[in-house]
């Protein structure tokens, strides 16, 4: 069985690759990075390093790569022929690939291949969906009308912590022990292959939701108010209790959410919570909070992982006190490295503080949630 597998960066072959090599999967895998597809074609294998209490070194084999930059039809060809097709290269990478496996699918079609699932593995929702809008964009009237019967894209929910590392194997990942890869059962075409670790699921909301508000929401926060306190690190951020309390507050009430709109019994999601910011504390980990809080823009948008949230538990009566420090955070974060930070700090010295708000969360101005997140802006500030 083949899956080729697009991004062979940290994700990419301490996450899912990995899997899909444990399930018995040859793993193609298709990046620019020149380096890490010549070690893979080189090595065929590679080591993953597990930082639980104790290290545990697993080796993962039958991989190979691909250069799309430099074979383009390379990429075209093991599309074609992949049993199954995966994703891990980032939301905003997802548009690039998908001429590649527009015409890879295409050629399926011509060719009346077996129906292949291909899976968005992002930290976003909704990735595989957006992968087919992509695709289908860019297909003729008679390709389209195919596509459903030949792909299939699950959407999915994926979590692990994997921080930003330098290994004299350029192969070599770490990665936590704690992994979630939950798909969407419903939006799969033909035999639903099986894999370790995945959780298939009728419906994938409550996962993706549960994920998004208390891992993504609880990462950010540590982020953005480690980085206004002077920490370089999340381990090191959430060993001042002020933060940690801040983070777990703010947590509470994501599971206020979470539990008004999908019934979650409040124990178990409590205990969820506990286990989430024990994985942040792992002191095997080293993130930096400037990478966990990069991209700013994205992470404050009116669906995502802190003003989402916060807009759904105004709607219900609530009032997200926690979520509105951590947005009015983000707006302090202002690392020059950081073009989305840049970019924010210049709105807010141009325009001001106001414009920033409604430009980059869409809470409209006045609202008590606008109000909220000014305030708690000013007191930060």
């Amino acid at each position: 069985m083949l899956a080729v597998h697009f991004g062979a960066g940290n994700i990419g072959r301490g996450f899912i690759g990995k899997l899909l090599s444990q399930s018995g999967y040859d793993v193609c895998f298709v990046d620019i990075n020149e380096t890490v597809i010549d070690e893979l074609n080189q090595q065929k294998q590679y080591t993953v390093e597990i930082l639980g209490q104790e290290r545990e070194e697993i080796v993962v084999d039958k991989v190979k790569g691909i250069n799309s930059k430099a074979n383009p039809k390379g990429v075209v060809d093991a599309i074609a022929e992949a049993d199954l097709i995966t994703t891990a290269v980032g939301p905003t990478v997802l548009k690039l690939i998908s001429s590649s496996i527009k015409d890879g699918i295409e050629k399926r079609i011509d060719s009346e291949k077996a129906p292949v699932n291909i899976i968005a593995c992002e930290n976003m929702i909704g990735g595989s969906t957006l992968l087919k809008e992509a695709i289908a964009s860019q297909m003729e009237e008679t390709q389209r009308s195919s596509l459903e019967k030949y792909a299939g894209f699950p959407d999915a929910a994926v979590d692990r912590i994997v921080p930003n590392q330098t290994h004299e194997d350029p192969l070599t990942v770490a990665v936590e022990p704690f992994y979630e890869w939950a798909v969407d059962k419903t939006m799969m075409v033909g035999d639903v292959p099986e894999i370790k670790g995945i959780t298939y699921v009728e419906d994938l909301a409550p996962y993706i939701e549960r994920k998004l508000f208390t891992v993504n929401t609880g990462h950010a926060m540590t982020a953005y108010l480690g980085y206004l306190s002077g920490a370089d690190t999340i381990k090191a951020a959430l060993e001042n209790d002020s933060i940690y309390s801040d983070v777990k507050s703010a947590l509470e009430e994501t599971g206020a959410l979470l539990q008004h709109k999908y019934s979650f019994d409040p124990e178990v999601h409590g205990t969820y919570i506990k286990k989430i910011l024990a994985r942040f504390e792992n002191p095997h980990l080293v993130d930096e909070v400037t990478r966990v809080g990069r991209a700013p823009i994205r992470k404050i948008g009116p669906k995502d992982r802190l003003t989402g949230p916060a807009s759904q538990l105004m709607e219900i009566g609530t009032e997200p006190t926690f979520l509105a420090k951590g947005i009015a955070a983000a707006l302090l974060f202002d690392p020059k490295e950081d073009e989305e930070a840049v970019q924010i700090q210049e709105v807010i010295q141009n325009e001001g503080l106001s414009k920033a708000i409604t430009t980059f969360t869409d809470v409209e101005e006045g609202s008590p949630l606008f109000e909220l997140i000014k305030k708690q802006y000013d007191e930060m500030k």
